[in-house]
């Protein structure tokens, strides 16, 4: 958990556009109507360190170190006319927020966090736990508290944050109808693996295929330790192994669009009613009938979050240097290389490398190493 520290006044940085214009518009039409006489306006503008103008500004509260690493500002607020809740969804610059009794409230975002300087695309996420001040059945979220368990990826250079503060993360694929990744299913396992996160593979549409012949694929993530689970929305078998798996947990279901995220939810419990549709003959891909990370209570217990599909999962603050070490087979290897920088891709007397080719390491595995190293981490 983060480690608070004493209130102060800290100095934290500001997005460019906080600042109003300094000019006003339709200064045309003020003269038109009123001549030079009554223009006020600012002849000039000044850019500086300091000023209105400065990116800069005094903020009252605490800093707490975050799981990865990194420093977050607290903003001070006022405990008696504020409630905690946890954030269910966000639909675009409005958070529908639960309080603890229960009861629901559309609240926006105070000024102060949406322009402080930071990598993330949007300041608050579905999941995260926040302090809002009440008013009727809307609110105004004052303060999000330290996050743990973050699902995020990279969008448009940016930290995409899709979820926050869960247990377990269920990682969908498909057998069929889109064909199974397994690609892809690596890079959520990497992103688990960074983020602390417990990942639970889960293949649907298993009646679409021979079971056996998913059997190669299964068996290489259950060696490596990882809980593999074949289902099927669609004949309900091994539904009552995935509810059992998300009892009394928060799980994050993700995955590419049409593997049938919604349809498991659907059949874990009929009452959620979530919209599904058909993949594309087509281009054999899903359409996009999630729209926003959802958060959905279970009657026996816990939560899931039904999250929109996505067809390319680019990682966030990854290096080359790391990814390595997010590879449960290649990790133990690293450091019997002959050299201590060596990427595993070239080198000679490099031990991944050897283990490929004595068949401790499964090739496709490998491969899904160079390709993470080669891409996304640069």
């Amino acid at each position: 958990m983060a480690k608070k520290k004493k209130k102060k006044k800290i100095r934290a940085e500001f997005r460019k556009n906080r600042e109003v214009r300094t000019r006003e518009r339709g200064l045309e039409q003020q003269f038109e109507e009123h001549g030079f006489a009554e223009d006020d306006s600012s002849r000039e503008e000044r850019i500086s360190g300091k000023g209105e103008l400065s990116r800069k500004r005094t903020v009252v509260g605490e800093t707490v170190e975050s799981e990865e690493g990194g420093v977050e500002l607290l903003p001070e607020v006022d405990l008696s006319v504020c409630l905690p809740g946890r954030v269910m969804s966000v639909r675009g610059l409005i958070s529908d927020v639960m309080a603890d009794d229960g009861k629901l409230y559309a609240c926006a975002t105070r000024r102060l966090l949406k322009t402080l300087s930071t990598d993330q695309r949007h300041v608050v996420a579905a999941g995260d736990r926040v302090l809002f001040r009440p008013e009727h059945d809307e609110g105004i979220i004052e303060r999000v508290e330290p996050r743990r368990g973050v699902l995020s990826r990279t969008s448009r250079g940016r930290q995409h944050i899709i979820v926050t503060n869960v247990d377990q993360i269920l990682i969908v694929a498909s057998a069929a109808e889109p064909d199974l990744k397994p690609h892809l299913i690596d890079r959520y396992l990497l992103t688990a693996e960074k983020a602390g996160i417990e990942p639970v593979i889960c293949i649907n549409k298993v009646d679409l295929v021979d079971l056996a012949t998913l059997q190669p694929v299964i068996g290489v993530f259950a060696q490596l330790g990882y809980f593999v689970l074949p289902v099927s929305a669609q004949t309900g078998f091994n539904i009552d192994r995935l509810r059992a798996r998300l009892l009394n947990r928060e799980t994050v279901l993700t995955g590419q669009s049409g593997v049938g995220k919604s349809s498991l939810l659907n059949a874990v419990d009929p009452e959620f009613d979530l919209r599904t549709s058909q993949v594309s003959r087509q281009t054999d891909k899903g359409r996009h009938t999630t729209t926003t990370a959802t958060l959905l209570p279970l009657p026996m217990g816990g939560y899931v979050v039904d999250t929109p599909g996505i067809r390319q999962f680019q990682l966030w603050d990854v290096i080359p240097e790391e990814v390595a070490g997010f590879f449960r087979d290649l990790r133990p290897l690293v450091s019997h290389c002959r050299f201590p920088d060596c990427t595993h891709t070239h080198e000679s007397d490099c031990a991944v490398r050897d283990a490929v080719g004595d068949g401790r390491i499964d090739l496709r595995r490998y491969e899904s190493y160079c390709q993470l190293f080669a891409g996304d981490a640069h």
